[in-house]
């Protein structure tokens, strides 16, 4: 693994090969020939696919900021992008911005891989190395496309996207059509994870330098994400939702991990467990490599220990939410630090304060296992370098907890609880709570699904958004309930002092919270992309 996440790098013949999303001026034919012509440049290209999701500008934090539009986080320190937790979304704010651009670099990077391998396939043959290749740009092109997708596209008008194998001769650079429907866009990702599924292994059967490469199981995983999506527009998608969350079981032996806690550990013999479906492998020490969002959300200076950003907080809402399980429940103490409860840092145990950042009374605990460790930089566990604090984690983007809540979901909505209550049980045991005492509702899939998957990569925001379109009144509700809400912090007395008194207080820097409208279940694409498109892009409605 640690071989892996150390050749993260992108060739400079592939960079300049592959024309960035709506650029009007040609860059030019790549030289084919200077590339997969060994099964090393195959490597080489499929890494760099994996490079723009390793830092910091994508799932780093730049994803997370939008989840300030929910009611689970704040911001730690002030920023320049409040629209994002205003919903005055303009398109043009640095994460979203950045974020579009690198997926539309990756696609386009993943469409030249796909047509110069079947071009190889059809004119050689492929290597067993190149045809892996091959299946992880279908994956890499499905996974970068979604974002886009579910982002930006509605029933009414989906987003830009071509598939480079489709046209006549080479591409030409010509602005991709933006689809009829994002249910287009669906398609054509579904269509991409199954070719992926054709071309990839197992995950069992990658040897330990390449674990945390795409396998077949993550494609299945991102099939049932696609189809709850779709299940917005057509209900029928439920059951594919749930033919997908069967198969992860039966043909890939996906579980519950039996413990909660050992999902985030810093152990790596803890990170390849049974409920693993996709992740980051992140490194400390001097290796660094990976994602730096543990330490975005650590403590700002770390207490004078180390630097940590403290970027973004808990808020009052997420802890009650989670607090209706019972008070020191583990979810809920293994999730989020509050003043004057205990944790390890650095090897000796301490007491969780903050005075070096907005006031919010919180701290997110979930990544917090690689700061426990004696040493931890010395010891491998905590990049040496703060100013990109990276962690030995195995950062979780999807496992096999939501797929059980996908399932609920599609079980709840298809009129079938008594079956929904098997996953939502499953859920609450793996971390001691009793099993549900009544038929589940979806206020119940609300309550567990914002609980089990607070602070991780799952999209709280647009779980709301898509809710908020649910033609069940009850999940409608909550969802529009908690778009419209302003946050709630802990302003305490002494914040100095863990045992403090405090007051409940709502987070300045929403006062200005717009009412929910429907129009903003999706983003504006950026003013600059919708311009040079010279009249092929359209405009999301309402902005």
């Amino acid at each position: 693994m640690k071989k892996y996440i150390s050749v993260l790098a992108l060739s400079v013949a592939l960079l300049s090969s592959c024309s960035d999303f709506l650029d009007v001026q040609s860059e030019g034919n790549p030289i084919t020939n200077a590339y997969f012509t060994n099964d090393q440049q195959a490597i080489d290209a499929i890494d760099g696919l994996y490079k723009p999701f390793h830092k910091e500008t994508m799932f780093g934090r730049d994803l997370f900021w939008e989840q300030g539009a929910g009611c689970d986080v704040v911001w730690g320190r002030s920023r320049s992008f409040n629209t994002l937790a205003t919903m005055a979304y303009t398109g043009d704010e640095d994460p979203l911005k950045s974020a579009y651009e690198l997926l539309y670099q990756n696609i386009s990077r993943s469409n030249w891989i796909i047509q110069q391998l079947l071009k190889k396939q059809k004119e050689k043959g492929l290597s067993e190395i190149e045809q892996r290749s091959l299946g992880e740009a279908y994956f890499m092109r499905g996974f970068a496309h979604f974002y886009v997708a579910y982002r930006y596209g509605t029933d009414e008008q989906g987003v830009p996207f071509m598939r480079y194998e489709d046209l006549p001769g080479d591409y030409d650079n010509s602005i991709p059509p933006q689809q009829k429907s994002v249910e287009d866009n669906y398609q054509y990702i579904i269509e991409d994870m199954d070719q992926a599924i054709r071309y990839l292994p197992k995950f069992e059967e990658y040897d330990t330098d390449n674990r945390g490469r795409a396998h077949q199981a993550a494609a299945v995983a991102y099939k049932a994400k696609v189809y709850a999506y779709w299940a917005t527009w057509d209900a029928t998608q439920w059951e594919n939702v749930i033919k997908m969350v069967d198969l992860l079981e039966t043909d890939y032996g996906r579980d519950l991990n039996p413990s909660f806690s050992q999902l985030f550990s810093s152990e790596y013999a803890d990170f390849w467990n049974q409920e693993y479906l996709w992740t980051i492998p992140s490194d400390g020490g001097n290796i660094g490599g990976g994602i730096d969002f543990p330490g975005a959300v650590l403590e700002n200076k770390g207490w004078g220990v180390y630097n940590g950003w403290g970027q973004l907080k808990p808020t009052l809402d997420i802890y009650e939410e989670m607090a209706k399980d019972g008070a020191g429940n583990e979810r809920l103490v293994r999730s989020i630090l509050e003043y004057n409860q205990e944790f390890e840092y650095f090897g000796s145990s301490r007491v969780f304060y903050s005075t070096s950042d907005y006031e919010a009374g919180f701290m997110i605990n979930k990544y917090m296992d690689p700061f426990k460790h004696k040493n931890p930089v010395e010891n491998g566990y905590v990049n040496a370098n703060g100013d990109w604090p990276t962690v030995r984690m195995n950062f979780p983007i999807m496992r096999f907890a939501e797929m059980k809540l996908f399932r609920a979901e599609a079980y709840l909505m298809t009129n079938r609880a008594d079956l929904a209550k098997g996953d939502l049980d499953d859920i609450r045991e793996r971390v001691g709570l009793q099993p549900l005492d009544h038929t589940p509702t979806m206020a119940d899939l609300y309550h567990e699904r914002r609980c089990e998957l607070a602070f991780e990569f799952t999209d709280h925001l647009f779980d709301l958004k898509r809710w908020a379109q649910s033609s069940n009144a009850e999940i409608k509700a909550l969802a529009e309930k908690e778009l419209n809400a302003r946050p709630r912090i802990r302003k305490y007395d002494d914040r100095s002092n863990p045992e403090s008194t405090w007051t409940e207080a709502y987070y300045e820097d929403y006062t200005n919270k717009r009412p929910y409208e429907q129009y903003m279940r999706v983003f504006p694409y950026p003013s600059d992309v919708v311009k040079n498109s010279n009249g092929k892009l359209k405009q999301n409605k309402g902005y």
